[in-house]
């Protein structure tokens, strides 16, 4: 191996870490200064060596066999004792299945997760996820009619994809909100730092919904759908999946079906129904909304970073990274590389190459519910923006509360009421 640096230079000072609000805030500077100075670059504060440009992002997610997906769901913080015996009394487990399996069965289960989210059960799905997208909405709309305001991240954004997934899924017997909930909890407790007296209670919901994914992958009556083929599957050498790793394979997709979808409508409700000649637009053009959550999947996708840990010693944009030097891919930055896309700040729905961010990963870990997240975001804007055609921000310029964990971020709320005559609302006019 050639002779390389051991250290990466610098970021600038006073820039803000991952965590920071300021960072969970506006991300862009701090992305932009790390591709500009220091493409891989060393966080002592994380232990975690940030990963920003376009092309070794993608090198790195194309070589599985250097990076490996070990440490995709690994908490962020360490959990204290308190926490792991909470989990533990649950019999909480999550075994290499989908994100962090490197091993043979992982084609095999992807093929199986993959029959129930292709593009044919998609298209096939459209008209239930805009039949609960209306009843969701027009639960709303008499608040709404009469002036009141309504937050359709929390009341709208968070649950559809919990109730399209409930359906897609024949998931009985259970309402969304504690499903979102445990959902929720989960990403909280293994990608954010709360405090411990906050560890202690999200741990009894990861506990609770872990308890409640084996009962459903146990249960004699679950033959149909995924969990039902789950419980089918045999190993290349004709035994069962155990139950744990059915249980994790659940764990990932309910999550990555809920929560991460929920956050993507969030965040393309509110850059859209900023600016009014959008949300008009959403409504009345053709293709409009699904070239619209393309640019924001770009822009501001819900899963900002992903992690990988090096097999073996190698070398990064110039840089040496030891064998077990744990990677941190920064997804968000990557749709902002201005090697890739022109004037990346833009919201630009019908440029070329709309398709071509990393926000759905690449090779053989690529998001198995890209298509599903897609449909269901251009469904969710379209038909808020069609029941609600005067909407406009409740605070225009304020900025909202955003969910700010390692891995993900998105707007925790966008509350919206009825435009007066004289109403006025920021945001770019796209091309």
């Amino acid at each position: 191996m050639a002779s390389t640096e051991t250290r990466p230079a610098p970021l600038p000072t006073g820039l803000p870490g991952l965590f920071d609000p300021l960072f969970v805030a506006d991300p862009y500077p701090t992305l932009a200064a790390l591709r500009r100075t220091s493409p891989v670059h060393f966080d002592p504060a994380n232990g975690l060596w940030l990963v920003s440009r376009y092309a070794d992002v993608r090198s790195v997610l194309l070589d599985p066999a250097t990076y490996l997906p070990d440490n995709a769901q690994h908490s962020v913080t360490r959990l204290p004792v308190s926490v792991l015996r909470t989990l533990a009394r649950a019999g909480f487990s999550l075994p290499p299945a989908l994100a962090n399996n490197r091993g043979a069965d992982h084609a095999d289960l992807r093929r199986l997760v993959m029959r129930f989210f292709n593009a044919e059960r998609v298209a096939a799905a459209v008209p239930m996820v805009e039949r609960t997208a209306s009843e969701m909405l027009d639960a709303l709309r008499p608040r709404y009619a009469v002036g009141d305001s309504c937050d359709l991240a929390a009341e709208y954004a968070r649950l559809l994809p919990c109730r399209v997934m409930m359906r897609l899924l024949g998931i009985e017997g259970i309402s969304a909100d504690t499903l979102a909930a445990w959902s929720d909890a989960s990403l909280e407790l293994f990608y954010g730092r709360p405090p411990a007296e906050r560890q202690l209670q999200l741990a009894e919901q990861v506990g609770a919904f872990h308890q409640w994914l084996t009962a459903q992958v146990s249960a004699a009556t679950m033959t149909d759908g995924l969990i039902g083929g789950l419980r089918r599957y045999r190993r290349p050498d004709g035994t069962p999946l155990d139950a744990a790793t059915a249980v994790a394979v659940c764990f990932f997709v309910f999550i990555a079906g809920q929560s991460t979808t929920g956050q993507l409508i969030s965040t393309a409700l509110l850059r859209a129904v900023e600016d009014p000649q959008v949300w008009a637009r959403v409504a009345a053009d053709d293709g409009f909304a699904e070239a619209w959550v393309e640019e924001i999947l770009r822009r501001e996708p819900p899963v900002t970073t992903w992690r990988r840990v090096t097999a073996r010693e190698t070398e990064l944009s110039g840089v040496r990274l030891p064998a077990g030097a744990q990677l941190l891919l920064m997804l968000m930055g990557t749709g902002s590389d201005p090697e890739v896309f022109e004037d990346p700040g833009r919201l630009c729905p019908h440029r070329e190459n709309i398709r071509h961010h990393l926000s759905f990963g690449a090779g053989r870990h690529r998001c198995l519910g890209a298509s599903l997240a897609r449909t269901e975001a251009a469904v969710a804007l379209r038909a808020a923006a069609r029941a609600l055609p005067d909407a406009t921000l409740a605070e225009p310029g304020s900025p909202p509360t955003m969910l700010g964990l390692l891995s993900f971020r998105a707007p925790l709320d966008v509350v919206v009421r009825r435009r007066s005559g004289g109403d006025r609302a920021p945001g770019a006019r796209p091309a």
